[in-house]
């Protein structure tokens, strides 16, 4: 145990991690579930300086269930009707309840990986009430200090969706990270920010190997196969070093799955009668 670790004890309230990640064993299959789809957008809206930027580009909206055959982690919550029609951007089904097709309901998941607090990660964070929450400290500090009063860098976040992490907070049900840390045997957190300050990827040992999921820490395989940034983006050189630090903990590219890209629905086969749910590993 390091310094900065506390452990979870009754009279404590959260944890925080620091690069001590133990040995991975237990295997995990990957299910994509995809609730949201946005066709409308272009090229100019995938990558900055594209040199075809009123092409069209669509983008897909994911949570991931792990499995182990002995517990379940969701990672991600996506966002909500109530979000989606604010936002002019509809949800296909709520994330939530889209669970089901793989015979999980929200109250059966007991821990929740956030990779970060935008709109679209982070919008049903009240949905799953056994849930522990696991987020990078650095993500929290961003999303409630300062650069929030900032237009360009708010836009991505909700407010009502921040704060239901602080009433988390506060009822205990939050781990923080710093940097690197273990969710689970296999299933481990990676710091690697650019697209918000405390973005996180997700490291899951698999029968196939290592799967990095990325989130936004690559939006689109192009975004890393070609070192193309994202246009939200609060540090381009904490970007930069992302797409490799997403491939080296993956141990090859082929294994990192980028969070909104619909060639993800082509690479993978299709799993169950749903038509929304994808087996990565």
């Amino acid at each position: 145990m390091t310094a900065l670790q506390y452990t979870e004890a009754k009279h404590r309230q959260l944890s925080v991690f620091d690069g001590n990640i133990a040995h991975m064993s237990t295997l995990w299959s990957i299910y994509a579930l995809k609730y949201a789809e946005r066709n409308s957008r272009t090229r100019a809206d995938s990558f900055l300086e594209d040199d075809h930027p009123a092409a069209p580009h669509g983008m897909d909206y994911f949570v991931w269930l792990l499995d182990s055959g002995e517990r379940k982690i969701l990672v991600d919550t996506g966002y909500d009707e109530t979000e989606g029609l604010r936002r002019g951007r509809p949800i296909l089904r709520d994330p939530a309840t889209a669970l089901n097709a793989l015979g999980v309901s929200a109250e059966e998941i007991d821990t929740v990986i956030i990779s970060h607090l935008h709109y679209d990660h982070a919008g049903g964070l009240t949905r799953y009430p056994n849930a522990r929450f696991h987020v990078q400290a650095t993500e929290l500090s961003f999303a409630t200090g300062p650069c929030m009063c900032d237009p360009s860098l708010r836009a991505p976040y909700t407010a009502e969706h921040v704060c239901h992490m602080v009433r988390h907070i506060f009822a205990g049900r939050v781990t923080f990270y710093k940097g690197d840390g273990e969710i689970a045997p296999g299933v481990t957190v990676h710091q690697i920010g650019g697209h918000s300050k405390g973005l996180q990827s997700v490291l899951v040992m698999t029968s196939s190997g290592p799967i990095c999921l990325a989130s936004d820490a690559a939006h689109y395989y192009e975004n890393f196969h070609s070192r193309k940034l994202f246009p939200i983006v609060v540090d381009r050189e904490e970007m930069l070093a992302g797409f490799s630090r997403i491939v080296e903990l993956a141990g090859d590219a082929a294994r990192v799955i980028p969070g909104h890209d619909p060639l993800v629905r082509e690479r993978y086969p299709s799993f169950g009668r749903s038509g929304f749910v994808w087996k990565l590993a």
